[in-house]
């Protein structure tokens, strides 16, 4: 692909994103370039993956085939409104904001433009996030395969539809959080079982990533394999037994909805 890759923001997530574009060889670094209001972020980041760099979001607007939108929601608006008429005809806007629909980037940008709406998650750092893809009316099936490989290049990615796009963020776009709670707790109780507190993460942590790798390699229900793993009369039945009585899975379906009933209010 040989198209530049442009980024407003080198935070966490847009420096994640551009180490998977880089390490798959997607695009060579010198295609990839960076705009921040942050001296050291843009350090970092040309430090890290080789990539270029500037203090000018107009530039990078200018430039990009992609232009990746990696700031905060609450800038959007302010940043759309500096770039816009400096952004190419055919140049691809991939957004990664929560609450931001594509109606209200619509607005924003007061014309016509190829906008792909995205939902990636902070796995997206280790390369194994997941994300959703939402693209508008003007982008193109070429142009939705590239930004799939784009995305797919530091994770999975699906095409949904906008309407699923707060269940989305309940399931994949916070659900770390969830799952670094699960692991802390159980962490915390391997502890009090007496063993280190670094190697009581690293047994969580592991037992946590080959069950996930379990259920999207095999294919078979997570209900199935968990029964797979409960011996009649065993420990492991006790201890799910156990998580049942205090509400373990009802705990975290409340959980989500808490979290889809948010991101419903942050996007009226």
């Amino acid at each position: 692909m040989e198209k530049i890759i442009g980024f407003i923001g080198a935070g966490n997530m847009g420096q994640a994103i551009a180490g998977g574009i880089v390490s798959s060889g997607i695009v060579k670094s010198e295609n990839i370039i960076f705009s921040d209001v942050s001296e050291d972020n843009l350090k970092k980041a040309y430090q890290k993956y080789g990539v270029k760099t500037s203090n000018s979001n107009v530039l990078v607007a200018s430039m990009s085939d992609f232009l990746i939108l990696s700031v905060k929601p609450q800038i959007y608006e302010k940043v759309i409104k500096e770039v816009r008429e400096y952004i190419k005809p055919d140049t691809v806007i991939i957004t990664i904001a929560a609450g931001i629909t594509l109606e209200k980037l619509k607005n924003m940008f007061e014309k016509p433009m190829k906008i792909v709406r995205t939902m990636p998650n902070t796995p997206a750092m280790v390369k194994e996030g997941m994300t959703a893809v939402i693209p508008n009316e003007f982008v193109t099936q070429d142009e939705l395969e590239s930004v799939i490989k784009i995305l797919e290049s530091f994770g999975k990615a699906e095409v949904i539809d906008e309407s699923l796009i707060d269940s989305v963020i309940a399931v994949s776009g916070s659900s770390p959080a969830y799952i670094y709670m699960l692991i802390e707790a159980m962490g915390d109780a391997a502890v009090a079982g007496g063993m280190a507190r670094e190697k009581a993460y690293k047994f969580a942590a592991q037992a946590v990533l080959g069950s996930a790798k379990m259920v999207l390699e095999t294919g078979i229900h997570p209900g199935e394999l968990k029964d797979m793993v409960c011996s009649p009369g065993g420990t492991t039945i006790e201890a799910v037994a156990s998580l049942e009585e205090n509400g373990f899975r009802s705990s975290i379906i409340k959980a989500m909805k808490v979290c889809e009933n948010k991101s419903k209010e942050m996007s009226k």
